[in-house]
């Protein structure tokens, strides 16, 4: 190893140990890797039930993106602000609701659909608690009887139910909910 690099190392090494916290990198990757494990786990049997899949918070659209890949045969209705996605990644026109998250995806409550998605969090406690005062709300509303919500805030809704994670996602870094 080069001794600039060994030094930089141990001099790294030695930061987190005593801050025991990890870069905003890492903790990125590990809720992309939760989102896409869970998604991934529920696939086979959000096909068996009827019902659009929702994406709450487009954003780039790399999850919409999975979700297409996930369910070919299924329509895919996406929500957010504004259009931030990458091009490929771009539902099409009618399948793209835009405006306040919290005003149009009301509008589907009652939809019946099989899977909801939110990744919708800020990481700022303040910020997420008023999300938080309607999401769990509309997240149960949109879902069929059986269906999925997944999200990357905690859902807390007598209409859902939490259910164990996979082995390879952390408590409490991602959710996933049946709707009863």
């Amino acid at each position: 190893m080069w001794p600039v690099l060994g030094r930089l190392g141990k001099r790294h090494q030695n930061a987190k140990d005593k801050t025991d916290t990890m870069s905003r990198l890492d903790s990125f990757i590990r809720r992309l890797s939760a989102q896409r494990d869970i998604l991934n786990a529920v696939a086979d049997d959000v096909r068996t039930l009827d019902g659009p899949v929702l994406e709450l918070g487009l954003g780039n659209g790399r999850t919409f993106d999975h979700l297409r890949e996930l369910f070919t045969d299924r329509r895919i209705i996406a929500f957010d602000r504004a259009v931030n996605a990458y091009g490929p990644s771009m539902p099409a026109a009618d399948d793209l609701v835009l405006g306040e998250i919290k005003d149009t995806a009301s509008e589907f409550i009652g939809t019946g659909a099989s899977l909801a998605h939110a990744d919708i969090g800020t990481g700022y406690e303040d910020k997420d608690a008023v999300t938080l005062t309607w999401l769990p709300q509309t997240m149960a509303g949109v879902l069929a009887s059986g269906g999925f919500a997944v999200s990357g805030l905690p859902l807390e809704h007598p209409d859902l139910q939490a259910l164990p994670l996979p082995d390879s996602v952390k408590e409490g870094r991602y959710f996933i909910y049946r709707r009863k």
